[in-house]
């Protein structure tokens, strides 16, 4: 490891952190609205800006959301890093640059989500995930053979849920993780909190998928949606698996807060 890879380090690391913490406040909102909603004490399906909506109306709500806007860009940041400085050493390959270039989106994807944190702290709403959804599936529909592409995009969004669902429950919760460590410090109980809350993302991100497939098969971008449209498509099972559901969400902010603190972050 170069000197200039080891200077960098604790600042990629601090940003990491930080954005896990960030992650974990926004699941957990989310599931815990969710919750209150399937048994009967208020609350309302939602999504992550439904979830900074309500975090801004609580006391010092402003400054809630700065933070949590500057942990969501120091997690864009850090997953661009990984996905083009490499310090995993992937490789150039197919398959790795398939992996490095998923990181690239996600952080994309988490710098817009900071992008309307800061949105929310002046006031101005920005759209849902799913009003977003549905205007990007109507635009591909306008392509040719877009339908096609929705097809695409709901057998890799389904893929991916599937696949979390495998992961929650693989002998190993993540190879950055050590789990020794976590059962040492904070107890075995963490673990399987864990294991629970990546199982309930991929739940919701099946139940997307499956929207998706809805609106390729009906022609109908009004059928596409994002996570408050998926937990309420979770809901038509019944109270109790949407109440699992909302639980399952609090678990994963609670993995997101054990990834800020016991995951190895290689940063060179």
């Amino acid at each position: 490891m170069t000197r200039r890879a080891t200077e960098s380090r604790p600042w990629i690391e601090i940003l990491a952190r930080v954005g896990f913490v960030a992650k974990g406040v926004l699941y957990a909102t989310i599931g815990m609205l969710a919750g209150c909603a399937g048994l009967g004490l208020g609350g309302k399906t939602t999504d992550t800006r439904g979830a900074m909506s309500q975090l801004l109306g609580l006391p010092f709500g402003r400054l809630v959301l700065l933070a949590l806007a500057v942990g969501l860009v120091g997690y864009a940041v850090w997953r661009c890093v990984e996905g083009i400085a490499d310090p995993e050493r992937r490789g150039n390959d197919a398959r790795a640059m398939a992996v490095r270039s998923s990181f690239v989106a996600r952080g994309l994807l988490h710098l817009w989500l900071a992008f309307s944190a800061i949105q929310a702290t002046m006031g101005r709403a920005s759209s849902s995930g799913g009003t977003q959804s549905r205007q990007a599936t109507a635009t591909v529909f306008r392509f040719p053979k877009g339908e096609w592409v929705v097809l695409a995009a709901a057998l890799a969004v389904a893929g991916f849920g599937a696949y979390q669902v495998y992961r929650a429950f693989a002998t190993k919760l993540h190879r950055h993780v050590n789990e020794r460590e976590v059962t040492k410090e904070a107890g075995g109980w963490l673990i399987v909190v864990s294991r629970v809350g990546i199982a309930a993302r991929g739940v919701v991100f099946l139940a997307i998928g499956l929207l998706f497939f809805h609106a390729f098969r009906e022609h109908d971008p009004a059928k596409a949606g994002g996570l408050a449209d998926a937990l309420n498509e979770v809901a038509r099972l019944g109270q109790w698996p949407f109440v699992a559901t909302a639980a399952g969400l609090i678990a994963y902010g609670a993995y997101q807060l054990l990834s800020a603190r016991y995951r190895r972050i290689p940063a060179g």
